[in-house]
């Protein structure tokens, strides 16, 4: 096994970070939609705990995903036929994976203190909202923020994904295989 990433693929760090990622986003992404479907009370709270557990959790391990990044470059791109267009729309993608990665929990910090409610600390602690929480109009806004940002995480991760399986069966390179365990040996 491998730690770090090389020429032919990732590494077993960087590709548990990816993983992790998608579970947990998947996780509070489910969570956020359907929450309505705990009953009022001890159970919903626990689920919006968990909500916010999981967005924290992203957000720490897209700090430490970047840190790696910095000490650790990835493997250049695989070369297809459709060239240096691919290029630039994979680079554009995965800034726009890292940039929503981090405004979905962010604005979720920001709605959750507008609603003058504490942040929990994964159950741990919590921290107290700096603010009243008596904006309607703004507790609105920074939900409808925090929704969009989320569905567009979500719309873009499945795109990712889609050019992933692309690459594999239409492309044949090794662009997907090098994002899985042992894939790149």
């Amino acid at each position: 096994m491998q730690w770090r990433n090389s020429v032919k693929g990732y590494g077993a760090i960087p590709q548990l970070m990816h993983w992790l990622t998608v579970a947990l986003v998947i996780l509070a992404w489910f969570l956020g939609q359907f929450d309505d479907i705990f009953p009022k009370g001890a159970a919903r709270a626990a689920a919006l705990v968990v909500h916010i557990s999981a967005g924290l959790s992203v957000a720490g391990l897209l700090v430490l995903r970047l840190c790696w990044r910095l000490a650790d470059a990835p493997p250049p791109l695989e070369r297809t036929a459709l060239g240096v267009w691919l290029d630039y729309a994979a680079r554009f993608g995965h800034f726009a994976l890292y940039a929503l990665l981090i405004a979905v929990p962010l604005s979720g910090i920001a709605l959750q203190f507008v609603r003058g409610d504490a942040l929990p600390l994964f159950g741990l602690a919590e921290i107290a909202s700096p603010l009243a929480g008596g904006d309607r109009a703004l507790r609105r806004s920074v939900k409808e923020v925090h929704e969009v940002a989320a569905n567009a995480l979500i719309f873009l991760a499945l795109l990712h994904a889609a050019a992933a399986l692309m690459h594999h069966w239409l492309l044949r390179d090794r662009t997907l295989v090098r994002m899985l365990p042992g894939g790149w040996r």
